[in-house]
């Protein structure tokens, strides 16, 4: 997840006197060059947006090809290779051994659009504008208010990671999964029946969850908890809590209009997702911790 008080405090760094001092520290992509970027485990294709001297050392915006600009971010040098053959070979090879399936969402970056012949083009583009409205239409429809309370919870959860250097202690408990069911409980006993719909919303919002974490969830100095909390079988809902179950829903209204589902169903999501936020709200005290550790976290 991206911050502008951190992008602020960062730009002010890029003086000429820090890049006097850099000059050891050589420049090694260009603007515009289309690279490998590492997002947690995995590696996706990515552009190099803009380039910049940050605490005297280069860093570099990046943009996800296949994906939203909202999961656009800047990195260092250690998360990125050239887009060379060997290199992309090794992109293959590690999807491989991870068992990503390049046809689902997680492996849109190296997806080619189709090629379109020059009489279907007046089509396409009318699709392609009818998509756009549908997508805009979605987005629209799916803009989550977040509880107040949750909302000062988010800001807190910002201040104890970014500025106080503090991390939640992993596994949590309840962790995501604990949640859920615990929802599951509460709306049977509301509805007098257990509803598959709300079941499969959940398992909907576990595999979101699952996927998304370390691409957007997560703040630059948690990527090392990460990487030593969660193994390649492990499900991070198994892991996570509240606190980083609360972000998914900051950036869901960016996420599904890149689903292909009906206006109706995402009404009925929309009033879903915030009976369950207020569901997060009501058990607030006992989901969320009140303070994190003091453990040192990774920049």
């Amino acid at each position: 997840m991206g911050s502008s008080k951190e992008d602020s405090a960062n730009g002010a760094d890029n003086s000429a006197a820090n890049r006097r001092r850099a000059d050891s520290n050589s420049k090694l992509f260009s603007d515009g060059e289309k690279v490998l970027a590492y997002h947690g485990p995995r590696i996706y294709e990515a552009k190099v947006q803009k380039s910049e001297i940050r605490k005297n050392e280069w860093k570099y915006f990046v943009h996800y090809l296949g994906w939203s600009k909202t999961w656009d971010e800047w990195v260092g040098v250690d998360r990125l290779m050239k887009n060379t053959e060997e290199n992309i070979l090794k992109q293959q090879a590690l999807d491989k051994k991870q068992g990503v399936d390049r046809n689902s969402k997680s492996g849109k970056s190296t997806q080619t659009k189709p090629k379109v012949s020059s009489g279907a083009k007046g089509k396409k583009r009318k699709n392609d504008s009818s998509t756009e409205k549908e997508n805009a239409s979605v987005e629209k429809l799916i803009n989550i208010q977040i509880p107040s309370a949750l909302k000062k919870q988010l800001v807190n959860d910002w201040e104890f990671v970014n500025e106080q250097d503090k991390l939640v202690e992993l596994p949590r408990s309840p962790n995501i999964d604990d949640i859920f069911e615990k929802y599951l409980e509460y709306r049977s006993k509301k509805d007098g029946m257990m509803t598959d719909s709300v079941g499969e919303i959940l398992k909907g919002l576990r595999c979101y969850f699952d996927r998304a974490l370390p691409i957007i969830l997560l703040y630059n100095k948690e990527r090392h908890q990460y990487h030593e909390a969660v193994a390649d079988d492990v499900s991070p809902s198994t892991i996570y809590g509240a606190e980083h179950l609360l972000r998914l829903f900051v950036k869901l209204p960016d996420l599904l209009p890149y689903v292909n589902i009906e206006e109706d169903l995402v009404m009925r999501l929309h009033q879903k997702f915030v009976d369950f936020l207020k569901f997060l709200q009501k058990n607030q005290n006992s989901f969320f911790v009140s303070s994190y550790d003091g453990s040192k976290v990774s920049d």
